[in-house]
């Protein structure tokens, strides 16, 4: 821990675990139970609470929270962590609450890129490499794989699912689960296609690219349900990873897939 990158005004705990060339920026509050990782800044009015774990080579943009109690009547105040990845950036005014008892810990993956006003409510688990949009909101217990990319103020009930590489306009409004590879433009929330440009961006062969769009075609309009659109699709004599991924995520959804 390098004092001199410390602005004299910020309240650090000398029970804090703080690796070497962090920077915390005036007015931001560093509390026991937190450990920063090494090359990480912290810009202004940062509140950092127990629970929270930062990783290497992160940016806390002014205002953002970390780790504060889960906005959940049902905690009654146990020892619960909030952590963020490696390189993972969180833009002014980001909420990352700590989780209930439930799963213990909320997770932000890394190489994230958390915009200005998100919330990410407690036991939320977010995967590598996803980009949340300004004022974009988790419920509590929503999980997001990898490489999902969310709009604008999107609005996410509490135990939805995002998969992978998915695609979700501004403003949208989820209560259901959005499959893997694909593309949800508008209210009120539907399947438009699977995300073409950035899967392509993503160095995704045309042919993995067009067996993913020939898999969501017979799910979903071939007039087919998810069960028999997939027992159709098993027929052909080999499956992608990616295939059997998007399989496993439509048979374990609680809530059920946008079409």
């Amino acid at each position: 821990m390098i004092e001199s990158l410390h602005h004299p005004t910020a309240i650090i705990s000398k029970k804090a675990r703080i690796g070497t060339n962090v920077s915390i920026g005036p007015y931001s509050i560093i509390y026991d139970d937190v450990e920063i990782g090494f090359n990480t800044e912290v810009r202004s009015s940062v509140v950092i609470a127990d629970g929270a774990r930062i990783g290497n080579d992160c940016r806390i943009c002014t205002g953002t929270v970390i780790a504060t109690e889960p906005q959940d009547l049902k905690f009654g105040g146990e020892k619960t962590f909030a952590f963020v990845g490696d390189r993972t950036v969180l833009r002014e005014y980001c909420t990352v609450n700590r989780a209930t008892k439930s799963t213990m810990e909320t997770k932000v993956g890394s190489d994230c890129f958390i915009m200005a006003y998100c919330h990410v409510a407690h036991d939320c688990k977010v995967g590598n490499n996803v980009i949340m949009a300004n004022v974009s909101q988790l419920g509590g217990h929503v999980h997001v794989e990898d490489w999902a990319f969310i709009g604008g103020a999107v609005k996410i009930h509490q135990f939805c699912r995002v998969g992978m590489h998915s695609m979700i306009g501004a403003d949208v409004k989820l209560a259901k689960d959005v499959a893997p590879f694909t593309l949800i433009g508008e209210n009120p929330p539907k399947v438009d296609g699977i995300n073409k440009i950035g899967l392509k961006r993503r160095g995704f062969s045309n042919e993995l690219i067009n067996e993913i769009d020939e898999f969501y075609k017979i799910l979903i309009h071939s007039g087919l349900n998810n069960s028999d659109g997939i027992k159709k699709f098993k027929e052909r004599k080999s499956i992608s990873p990616e295939i059997i991924h998007c399989i496993e995520f439509i048979e374990k959804s609680q809530r059920g897939i946008y079409r």
